[in-house]
């Protein structure tokens, strides 16, 4: 069993061990930097046994309330546009880059399965196979790169990273999300919360551990947030069944707070706090590549 010896951001050979529930999932902190990572390096087969059971079959759809939230996000994407380029790693279905596409923008994805490689491009999104690369996309090429709830998977973020500052213009925008370690959810749900699963999420960030990943490049901070709870993850926590959209409790919890404005102002406080706080379920950074 291969085994990280040092901390992957600040090298550091200091190592705890987090004990009590973390144990079955080797999780470590680095004494120097507090980033929180899984100890073991997963072999390709471990990884294949467990993304084997990712499926891309089925009339999967996007609810509109998440269409609702990638179309908001677009609006704050388009001062950034000037080569029209967008790409989404990892972008799985590649439901959020066909909103970009109706607006216009020329999109690209990037996915491990060849399944998802297959669907994205008969959406006509431009799909590459496999990791980030330095030689995947040519340096400046584009002017927005998302990575929506996929660092955590990753068992080395700089490489990534090294290839999306390449990938940027100058100026042009990372708009990075992934589970907050510091979420109110894990202190409340403890060893049942499920974000906490080896190999299936590899490393945990806090404000501070992502923002020390991130800016280990020439980025510039434009905006950071730490949003939300779900209603879905508490259940699946739980162990409660579920209904076939796996966002259908959350969607319908959104929906409601939407049509009550003192619902919608409860929730943007609620929201403000969490970020002042660094407790929200979904770290959310924006960052300008220098």
């Amino acid at each position: 069993m291969d085994l990280h010896k040092t901390c992957f951001v600040c090298q550091s050979s200091e190592l705890r061990p987090l004990t009590g529930y973390y144990e079955k999932h080797s999780l470590v902190k680095c004494r120097s930097c507090k980033l929180v990572f899984a100890h073991k390096i997963p072999s390709t087969d471990e990884l294949n046994e467990h993304y084997k059971n990712y499926s891309y079959e089925g009339n999967a759809t996007l609810s509109e309330m998440t269409r609702t939230a990638y179309s908001k996000l677009l609006d704050e994407f388009e001062k950034f546009r000037k080569t029209n380029r967008i790409l989404d790693a990892g972008c799985g279905r590649g439901w959020f880059l066909e909103e970009a596409k109706k607006r216009g923008w020329e999109v690209y994805g990037t996915e491990f399965s060849d399944k998802a490689i297959e669907v994205c491009s008969a959406k006509g999104i431009n799909m590459k196979h496999g990791a980030l690369s330095p030689d995947m996309f040519e340096e400046n090429f584009f002017d927005v790169i998302t990575s929506f709830e996929v660092i955590e998977h990753i068992n080395n973020p700089l490489t990534d990273l090294e290839a999306i500052h390449s990938f940027l213009r100058k100026d042009g925008l990372l708009y990075c999300t992934t589970p907050n370690f510091n979420s109110v959810m894990r202190y409340y749900l403890k060893e049942k919360y499920n974000v906490i699963e080896y190999p299936e999420h590899l490393t945990y960030y806090t404000k501070k551990t992502l923002t020390n990943t991130i800016e280990e490049f020439p980025f510039k901070r434009m905006k950071f947030l730490s949003t939300g709870i779900s209603i879905t993850r508490i259940k699946q926590s739980l162990g409660q069944n579920q209904p076939a959209s796996a966002q259908s409790s959350d969607d319908n919890m959104r929906e409601a707070i939407s049509k009550k404005w003192y619902l919608d102002l409860a929730k943007r406080i609620l929201n403000t706090f969490f970020t002042w706080t660094n407790t929200g379920l979904t770290l959310k950074a924006y960052y300008i590549k220098k």
